[in-house]
């Protein structure tokens, strides 16, 4: 019953839904980080795990854009996350053998992409207006 198919169906079938853990996770510090603090440094972790967890807050200008955008964005980096899940899920169970760690490193792979791209992003932005924080 817990042959090679069984785990490739598994992995198929939970791998879009697990994709949602890390950034869920990362969310949760964010939000921690947001309101249970006001340290200098809180800011800083709640800006840059709140973009990492919902990278699409930065097509909505985050965190100078419209408030009212941010449920749009959110809602956008859910639908990432899951197609990164799936893409994830897909690429593992091509060996006929696959286990979950295959797609936790398939996984991790695509997720480093997209927080590299979050992080050249932010300094970019940094960049561009450090001239105006000072």
């Amino acid at each position: 019953m817990e042959g090679p198919r069984w785990y490739r169906t598994r992995i198929r079938t939970w791998g879009p839904l697990l994709g949602l853990a890390v950034p869920a996770l990362v969310g949760a510090i964010a939000y921690l980080a947001l309101h249970w603090s006001d340290a200098s440094w809180s800011g800083a972790i709640g800006l840059i795990f709140g973009v990492f967890a919902a990278p699409c807050l930065l097509l909505v200008g985050a965190p100078f854009g419209d408030r009212g955008m941010y449920t749009l964005a959110i809602g956008a980096s859910i639908l990432l996350w899951i197609a990164v899940g799936l893409f994830a899920s897909r690429r593992a169970t091509r060996n006929p053998m696959a286990v979950w760690s295959d797609y936790w490193r398939h996984f991790a792979w695509l997720c480093g992409g997209i927080w590299l791209g979050c992080c050249i992003a932010l300094g970019i932005s940094a960049y561009v207006i450090s001239d105006s924080l000072f």
